[in-house]
């Protein structure tokens, strides 16, 4: 095994792991559970091509979890937010957005129906594709979102916050 895709700062410190996420081949993680929050390391940033997996089990009473795509350092709060996905489980909704420059753009949140279920396992993929990400959720895809950072490969962290167990991270 090459290593895991995405590392966890918090657990593994400052080192790099050396596959990167486009590889076709999803490698374990290397710990049954990943601490939420979560932040990791996306291995040479984002690009047309590259998959990002996503598998946990959403809480027993959930009110909302996010998954974010952003760019520079992991500490850094200010850093733009190329995609935030946020599953508000009381409106039934997956907000989408991004913050370029400190301004949050428009939000998108229309779907054909909400695809996560309290206390049940999920499978996020986020495929990176020249114009948009498309996301897919146990295998359906859900939505486009249309690029609103221009410097794709400056999309170099993921950070995952709430009402979620995650399983697996590639």
């Amino acid at each position: 095994m090459a290593g895991s895709l995405v590392e966890s700062e918090a657990m593994l410190g400052s080192r790099r792991l050396s596959s990167p996420l486009s590889s076709p081949v999803q490698a374990e993680v290397l710990f049954p559970r990943l601490t939420v929050p979560f932040c990791g390391h996306i291995k040479g940033g984002m690009r047309p091509g590259k998959k990002i997996l996503i598998m946990g089990i959403v809480g027993l009473n959930p009110e909302s979890f996010d998954i974010r795509l952003t760019c520079g350092d992991s500490e850094d709060t200010s850093a733009d937010v190329a995609l935030e996905l946020k599953a508000e489980f009381v409106e039934k909704q997956l907000v989408r957005n991004a913050c370029v420059s400190g301004q949050w753009g428009e939000e998108e949140s229309a779907l054909s129906y909400f695809p996560f279920i309290a206390d049940q396992p999920f499978r996020v993929e986020i495929l990176c594709e020249h114009p948009r990400f498309r996301v897919f959720v146990d295998g359906h895809q859900l939505f486009d979102f249309y690029h609103r950072v221009d410097t794709l490969s400056a999309i170099n962290t993921i950070r995952i916050n709430g009402d979620l167990q995650l399983t697996k991270l590639g």
